[in-house]
């Protein structure tokens, strides 16, 4: 998921944006989890990166997006920017 979430729009309100941006990022986050695990995998991971624009995103923890989201808000910026890359992952046995 690469998409740019635009938080102005002459018909809704931006607490209704925000809400909807979020829900996006949760939705595909579950959409990937319930994706078949290839052979030897555990568990899906995700690479992430938020920013203002694709050039300034910084990785980022996907649990942390709503946060970020959240002080895009606060900053009362027009519009942010978060790419999701979903990976498969085993967990390494101590």
């Amino acid at each position: 998921m690469k998409k740019i979430f635009k938080l102005s729009h002459p018909k809704t309100k931006r607490p209704r944006l925000i809400e909807a941006a979020k829900h996006d990022v949760r939705k595909y986050l579950k959409r990937e989890r319930n994706k078949v695990l290839p052979e030897g995998a555990d568990f899906w991971d995700f690479d992430c990166k938020a920013g203002t624009t694709s050039e300034d995103a910084q990785e980022i923890h996907w649990s942390k997006i709503p946060d970020f989201i959240d002080q895009t808000d606060e900053k009362q910026l027009d519009s942010f920017y978060v790419q999701i890359v979903a990976k498969a992952a085993s967990r390494i046995k101590n």
